[in-house]
């Protein structure tokens, strides 16, 4: 059988395989898309941002029919159908995954399902379970994600023992779940298990959870999570598990004390590792780097170059988003573009509850790096909008240059602070001052006005909040 022949071939068809894949073909390259899985969207659509968002959104409901009571609307206790709930997930990867193969379809996009193995730097072969073919093409993007980590110690074969894959197919409401590492994944799954009954009990070897944000921001999260869940333990580590009837026995340590308990079902959720094995990246130019991530410059071009690394693959930020953006990058190298992958600002949102989201510079980066700042909040106590539903445990957050004015980093926590960051992250790549938001009109009453009042507390007049006076 002879070769096909491409101009690019993109490997993994997740929110950073098929975006570059389509933007090369709107472009005009001829382009093969090739994903192992039989529904296109990899990772996110499929076990990660999709299905858990869905989760959190079918889960709140129950607790914020809880809160209702003391506004006089009692609602009976929820009754919880899991087969209908996995049901209307599913129903909803179903709609998304096709709706990507429709447009891969328009685009003319051949999509070719099964496992790439790259034979050297300008050909591949694809394996299936009806044989294999041949592909040889000009240039390659490598998009094939990580995949969650699970060290040795936890692994027993047991599928009481979970990642993020399995927990997101909710098989059942255990009593008592231990989750083990406090990172968003982490955090995200607790609140879905918590809402739904379990007793959740978190185990994080750090000093905080979430680490990557400021503790400021996060103290609300911690505090709401710490009356969601049953505990969270800080600074705290499984020793070891193992298999005791229909439970799991975890030996951990804290506060110096070695305990051992019984839990229904562990969520071991410590990171995620390249998905870098097996793909024949030794028949080419690529290099990896120690923890399996394939290395990239600024241009996303790997060591070989006719293959570029977008995504989780390349290492960084292991963010759908950032995939997306990368995808562009890459494609308007190929296509003779002078794009960068340089100083670009990619927000980070977790979905508990309350919200927590940021991006550009953190206060705690600020100081590390002893970059000049200040730092005003606007507390949400203070919003209207967040009185009006009850959502006062919020706050923004801004780390302005004190001579420029300039707005370096942002951050926010409270409820729908995943959307409220994107104006953020506008008003950095744009290099705006404090006072470009602050005289920017923001609809009242909106949570929005946080980030206008945030803005005027640094010039100390702001409406709704006592501000020290600026000089």
């Amino acid at each position: 059988m002879d070769p096909i022949k491409t101009e690019i071939v993109v490997v993994g068809a997740g929110p950073g395989g098929y975006a570059a894949a389509f933007y090369a073909a709107d472009l005009g390259k001829k382009v093969i898309l090739i994903e192992r899985d039989k529904r296109l969207g990899g990772v996110c659509l499929n076990r990660g941002c999709i299905p858990s968002k869905a989760l959190l959104y079918a889960t709140h409901q129950i607790t914020a029919a809880r809160e209702a009571a003391h506004r006089g609307v009692t609602f009976a206790a929820p009754t919880l159908d899991l087969s209908k709930m996995r049901a209307w997930k599913e129903s909803i990867l179903t709609k998304l995954s096709g709706g990507i193969a429709q447009l891969a379809k328009m685009r003319n996009v051949t999509v070719i399902q099964g496992r790439a193995y790259f034979e050297g730097s300008q050909s591949l072969r694809v394996e299936d379970e009806q044989g294999q073919q041949f592909i040889n093409y000009e240039q390659a993007i490598v998009a094939v994600g990580s995949v969650p980590t699970i060290p040795k110690v936890f692994d027993l074969g047991n599928p009481r023992v979970m990642t993020s894959t399995e927990a997101l197919e909710i098989e059942d409401v255990p009593e008592n779940l231990l989750v083990i590492g406090g990172g968003y994944i982490g955090m995200e799954m607790g609140t879905v298990y918590a809402a739904l009954g379990s007793k959740v009990t978190v185990i994080e070897a750090l000093d905080n959870i979430l680490a990557g944000a400021d503790p400021d921001l996060a103290r609300p999260v911690v505090t709401a999570a710490k009356k969601a869940f049953k505990e969270i333990r800080l600074k705290a580590k499984v020793l070891k598990m193992a298999t005791v009837g229909k439970q799991i026995k975890v030996e951990s340590e804290h506060d110096g004390k070695k305990v051992e308990e019984l839990y229904d079902r562990v969520l071991v959720s410590v990171g995620r590792a390249a998905n870098s094995a097996d793909l024949g990246l030794e028949n080419t130019g690529v290099k990896l780097d120690e923890k399996g991530f394939i290395k990239v410059n600024d241009k996303l071009q790997t060591d070989d170059p006719h293959i570029y690394a977008i995504g989780d693959i390349a290492g960084g930020i292991l963010l759908a988003h950032k995939a997306h953006k990368e995808a562009r990058i890459a494609v308007e190298v190929i296509h003779g573009e002078s794009s960068v992958n340089k100083d670009i600002v990619i927000p980070a949102v977790v979905f508990t509850d309350p919200e927590l989201a940021w991006c550009g510079i953190t206060e705690a980066e600020a100081k590390q790096r002893g970059v000049k700042h200040e730092v005003v909040k606007f507390p949400w106590a203070a919003s209207g909008r967040a009185l009006s539903f009850d959502r006062t445990d919020g706050v923004t957050k801004m780390i302005i240059d004190p001579d420029s004015e300039r707005v370096l980093g942002v951050g926010i926590c409270g409820a729908g602070a995943g959307e409220l960051i994107a104006e953020a992250v506008l008003a950095i790549e744009m290099g705006a001052t404090a006072e470009d938001i602050a005289l920017t009109v923001h609809p009242h009453p909106t949570l929005s006005e946080t980030m206008m009042e945030c803005a005027e507390v640094f010039y100390g007049h702001a409406t709704h909040t006592m501000a020290k006076k600026r000089a």
